[in-house]
């Protein structure tokens, strides 16, 4: 019989993790072996792993969602796993999602996705699928061409065999793409959701138009500079589409900053242009006590506030003519 590891990557969310654990206990198709990551939670996470007999744990520093990513599929790789199930600490899936998944489809070289469902409606999709808004919309038992990573992902060993691991060195934001797209632009491995699994997650917040913290967010750091990653494993055949689509991202992202942020517009134009160099010179050094230093010492550029009067006006122009610059944030 084929086995199933279950990996679930956790930080400082004990309490949705073990919401997730229990419902992976009560899997109407037993899964063989449960993995957590724990990326150096500093909440009970490790006392409550320690209590668990019953599933397996790794501890390591915090290398964001990639690295514990990473971590677990390597993990379950080595171990000899022929199916590696994926997902955060923040999502739980149905009884059945497991035997929904595994269920017919023979084909191992695939992606398999679960149906992310809205955890709190428990009807509608969290992000885009196809053309559909909830569950009720969809009358067949696959979703051809929809996946999204690693939201209760089933791989195969094989596809690994032939992808490799995800990237540890991009943190977060960005690097499920990478892989993905790794997994079916680069090596053209077919992928699909099935809306008869479901995976429970809460809903999507982030929005581009929010005024984002300019002082704690180190997030964006990641956010403007993994895109280059994500786009050159989606472009691989033709590295000079990357190039030009990650301009188009950048030009749409600071015509975002001018229109719609409400504080600290020239420290945020200023700062990206740091993660810009380091997409383009490959460098994944930067960590978050790192990026939290240089935020703190950022300064603009420009010095004069009535700049951003031409500059807004320059944006609406931008905004317009790149609108599938901000599509590809949305993605």
């Amino acid at each position: 019989m084929e086995t199933v590891i279950a990996i679930v990557v956790t930080y400082n969310r004990q309490f949705l993790l073990a919401q997730c654990i229990s419902a992976l206990k009560n899997q109407t198709r037993k899964i063989d072996k449960i993995l957590v990551i724990n990326n150096g939670s500093t909440d009970h996470t490790e006392t409550w792993l320690r209590s668990q007999p019953d599933i397996d744990f790794i501890t390591q520093e915090n290398t964001g969602g990639a690295g514990g990513f990473y971590t677990g599929i390597k993990t379950g790789f080595e171990k000899k796993f022929n199916w590696i199930w994926l997902m955060d600490d923040d999502g739980y899936p149905k009884k059945d999602a497991l035997e929904m998944l595994l269920e017919g489809d023979s084909e191992e070289l695939c992606l398999r996705n679960c149906s992310v469902i809205n955890k709190e409606d428990k009807k509608s999709f969290v992000w885009k699928t196809a053309s559909f808004k909830s569950l009720d919309d969809v009358k067949e038992s696959v979703i051809k061409n929809v996946a999204h990573p690693f939201n209760g992902t089933l791989l195969n060993r094989k596809i690994i065999e032939r992808v490799g691991f995800p990237n540890p060195d991009l943190f977060l934001w960005g690097d499920e793409s990478e892989y993905f797209y790794r997994i079916t632009q680069k090596n053209k491995i077919p992928f699909y959701t099935k809306a008869t699994s479901i995976h429970y997650h809460p809903a999507s917040a982030y929005s581009y138009k929010d005024d984002w913290n300019f002082n704690s967010n180190w997030k964006m750091y990641y956010y403007v500079r993994n895109r280059f990653h994500v786009l050159k494993s989606k472009f691989s055949n033709f590295r000079p589409a990357a190039v030009i689509m990650y301009i188009i991202f950048l030009m749409a992202f600071a015509g975002t900053i001018i229109l719609f942020q409400k504080t600290n517009k020239l420290k945020k134009l200023s700062f990206i242009l740091w993660p810009i160099a380091d997409a383009f010179t490959n460098n994944c050094k930067a960590t978050p006590p790192v990026i939290l230093k240089k935020i703190s010492t950022t300064s603009p550029y420009w010095p004069f506030d009535f700049l951003i009067i031409p500059l807004k006006t320059v944006a609406i122009l931008i905004v317009g003519f790149f609108s599938s610059g901000i599509k590809l944030m949305k993605a």
